[in-house]
């Protein structure tokens, strides 16, 4: 039987260390494999092929963005291309380790070796554009996943970011194009300073980008409503025949960069949503932000539990 609900992850993750107290910290990983412990999602750890997941990020980036990544490590600890973005000998490692988890995540569904997967990785994606690294992110996984999706025939494709955070790379990335639905929902104004309403892409992406901006505070029900109107304008625009998310659990209200008042029990509710949205079609979500551990493995657990119906996990 094909496993219905698979976690992938890497310890290559591990190497990105950045400067003591800096939030984006190893034990993130650990904490969402935690959470994906509890809702009994099978953990698997792929092979990472460096030149497979490079030409795939060159695909959508700039194609000096890894060879300045790879570089710039051999000099650290210092700072890329942000000052919000320290780096360690390994970060490139790192980087590469969780596009691997994220390509493999897609082989898997198209494959039809799984059904919901859900990366446990790090560091982060949605913040990186076409050629910056940025907010704590180098590679966007999810950009780079829809990308290689699409030129496998796999769209139109969703992708549903939730970050407290506004997936600007992701955003950019996609701006111009309607094969790719950006989907996001998130506080505003905050960083990274994108993210109005009124968002919608441009020219044949014009009406493939929704923003639903929330002011600072918000609690479950308006998370969840928001995220409801914008998928039910998701899915009268589109059909995906792939959906991919951006899983960040920094709106939690204990969070410490958030400023939100998302509970554990609100992002099983968004799992619902999403589960229910997706419905027969392949999900791929990512980890993106979360920077309070407990409350990151408390609401990994919640939302992988209802993304697969009882008794699916992991079989």
């Amino acid at each position: 039987m094909r496993a219905l609900s698979l976690c992938l992850t890497h310890p290559d993750c591990g190497l990105h260390v950045p400067f003591w107290g800096h939030p984006e910290r190893v034990a993130r990983q650990e904490a969402a494999l935690a959470g994906a412990r509890r809702a009994g999602w099978r953990e698997e750890v792929p092979d990472v092929d460096e030149g497979v997941v490079v030409a795939a990020v060159e695909r959508i980036h700039d194609p000096s963005l890894p060879l300045r990544l790879r570089e710039a490590c051999k000099h650290a600890p210092t700072l890329f291309d942000c000052a919000d973005n320290p780096i360690a000998p390994g970060t490139y490692r790192a980087a590469v380790a969780a596009v691997a988890c994220a390509l493999e995540g897609l082989g898997r569904l198209r494959a039809g070796r799984a059904f919901r997967v859900f990366a446990a990785i790090r560091p982060p994606g949605h913040h990186a554009t076409r050629s910056q690294a940025m907010g704590f992110c180098f590679f966007n996984n999810a950009a780079v996943v829809a990308e290689v999706a699409c030129a496998q025939g796999m769209g139109p494709v969703a992708i549903v970011d939730f970050d407290v955070h506004h997936g600007n790379g992701t955003q950019e990335l996609f701006y111009h194009r309607n094969d790719v639905f950006y989907l996001s929902v998130h506080r505003y104004p905050f960083y990274p300073g994108t993210g109005s309403a009124d968002e919608v892409g441009v020219g044949k992406g014009r009406g493939f980008t929704r923003n639903f901006p929330l002011a600072a505070g918000a609690d479950d029900d308006t998370y969840v409503e928001a995220l409801s109107f914008g998928l039910e304008e998701l899915t009268k625009a589109v059909t995906p025949q792939l959906w991919l998310v951006s899983a960040g659990f920094d709106a939690h209200e204990l969070d410490p960069l958030g400023g939100m008042a998302v509970t554990a029990a609100g992002f099983g509710r968004i799992g619902t949503l999403l589960a229910q949205a997706a419905a027969g079609k392949p999900l791929l979500a990512l980890l993106e932000g979360g920077y309070h551990l407990k409350a990151l493995e408390e609401s990994v657990a919640a939302f992988l539990l209802q993304l697969v119906g009882p008794g699916e996990a992991g079989t």
